[in-house]
């Protein structure tokens, strides 16, 4: 190779380069994801101080909101090592004893699928909580009208469509990619 091969052109440099302006959004992602360890914490001293006055079904409120805490905590992880990984630059923890396992087959089409799969999970908590409060099992029942719970059922049908569908694309992707090989 020849040292003008190896050297970039000035335009390509810096559109190259420009993927590291990504990193404040990544760190303001790690901020959020802060947040939501507050945000946990609270609901489960809210939880572990009201044991005694909460009913089941109250309890089993603030546990889904505790699981739906977690989820986005999840999802969140997903996005700032995935998409570092993938868009801005190699983490190189390989060998390291707590690398997540999915790292190594992370790329765009993986964290796509990943990320449809955990929002339709969210949405799934959220869809079980609102179920329960208008059924008027939750503290804050009557707080649902027939047509929000309708137009919430409506988005997760959608939420889950989306993800058949971008999973259906990839699989249609990788197979006619396999072929062409």
């Amino acid at each position: 190779m020849t040292s003008t091969e190896r050297t970039p052109r000035p335009l390509p440099a810096l559109i190259f380069a420009s993927r590291w302006l990504q990193v404040p959004l990544y760190l303001g992602l790690i901020v959020a994801q802060g947040v939501y360890v507050v945000l946990f914490l609270k609901e489960l001293w809210h939880l572990v101080t009201h044991i005694t006055t909460f009913g089941e079904q109250e309890i089993m409120l603030v546990v889904l909101g505790l699981i739906d805490v977690v989820m986005i905590s999840n999802l969140l992880i997903m996005v700032i090592v995935g998409g570092y990984e993938t868009f801005v630059s190699r983490l190189r923890l390989q060998g390291h004893p707590d690398q997540p396992e999915w790292l190594d087959q992370v790329n765009a089409s993986v964290l796509k699928i990943k990320l449809a799969m955990a929002i339709v999970g969210i949405s799934s908590i959220h869809l079980l909580r609102t179920f329960i409060e208008a059924g008027g099992l939750g503290r804050d029942q009557g707080t649902y009208t027939e047509s929000g719970v309708m137009w919430q059922t409506i988005i997760h049908v959608v939420f889950i469509l989306s993800a058949v569908g971008i999973a259906a694309v990839e699989r249609l992707t990788h197979s006619g990619s396999a072929e062409a090989h």
